[in-house]
């Protein structure tokens, strides 16, 4: 089996969908799946893009599974993206955007639904917001993307010069409204309302997961300290000397960035072989360099 196939001249690395993220990658793609099938599309909550705008338009195609309908358009998308902005646009894409449509479209044929799961509908709001919503952080975090109206946005920067946030909004805000005109005014407001809730539930997700510590520690066992770091957490350190400004010793003073369960695990190793250890810890959502990222 090759390595490498192309698909709509795009070409999709098989050991780029099998790597360490694509556990996290699929997991996500399954949570927003799941929560478009079970609350948003039972309730005809249509919170903005493909999934939203697939469901507008089963009012006036009932008999289409909306998974199929979601391909569709994504696959329509797609190729406007491919000729209006060119190849890149929908590489990153490609993968989540046709496993979502495959993940509706085999949901809707093992779990049929044609009502909501409950009568509450604020309750059934409230999941069909932070379940996929949390999935899209997931999928975003891994480095892909679910597709959809991204591409339309960055179409309308194209055209009309539209910030990319503001397009996204803007065409998510419409299909949104326009679940009123079919559905009615209550089922416009909660539509509305997911539209403007998932944003702000998507930044906070992704910016708790993307925290890394930053700590620097002033130590008499530095040397200790920066090959525990280099060996046993596999990162790297930075040291500088500093004098203090009461003793007016020179110490060595250490910055390293680490994960959280490398940050725990550090002061543990630090509290038992260095009691009077100064420590300062701080958070940060956005690390660039070797082994955490870099320049896009």
């Amino acid at each position: 089996m090759p390595d490498q196939f192309r698909v709509f001249g795009y070409r999709v690395d098989i050991k780029k969908i099998v790597s360490k993220n694509s556990v996290l990658l699929n997991l996500g793609l399954f949570l927003v799946a799941l929560g478009v099938h079970v609350f948003r599309n039972t309730n005809k909550f249509a919170s903005g893009g493909i999934s939203g705008l697939s469901l507008l338009l089963s009012y006036y195609m009932p008999g289409w599974s909306k998974g199929g309908l979601m391909l569709g358009l994504n696959a329509i998308v797609l190729l406007l993206g491919y000729y209006i902005l060119g190849r890149k646009s929908g590489t990153k894409s490609l993968y989540g955007t046709f496993m979502l449509s495959g993940m509706i479209w085999f949901l809707e044929i093992v779990m049929p639904l044609n009502n909501p799961l409950t009568k509450d509908k604020f309750l059934e709001f409230i999941f069909s917001v932070f379940v996929p919503g949390f999935g899209s952080a997931l999928v975003f975090y891994s480095g892909a993307s679910t597709g959809g109206t991204d591409i339309v946005a960055q179409i309308l920067k194209k055209f009309f010069k539209i910030n990319i946030s503001t397009g996204l909004m803007l065409v998510d805000f419409v299909i949104a409204v326009s679940a009123g005109l079919l559905f009615g005014l209550e089922s416009m407001l909660y539509s509305v309302l997911g539209v403007i809730t998932k944003s702000f539930l998507l930044d906070s997700v992704l910016e708790s997961l993307r925290i890394y510590k930053i700590m620097v520690i002033i130590s008499n066992k530095s040397e200790q300290i920066c090959l525990f770091i280099n060996k046993e957490i596999n990162r790297g350190a930075t040291i500088h000397q500093a004098r203090g400004a009461y003793t007016y010793e020179d110490k060595n003073v250490i910055t390293a960035v680490l994960s959280r369960r490398q940050a725990v695990k550090l002061q543990s190793y630090i509290k038992q072989i260095d009691p009077g250890a100064f420590i300062t810890i701080s958070n940060s959502t956005e690390i660039i360099g070797k082994g955490f990222g870099g320049f896009e």
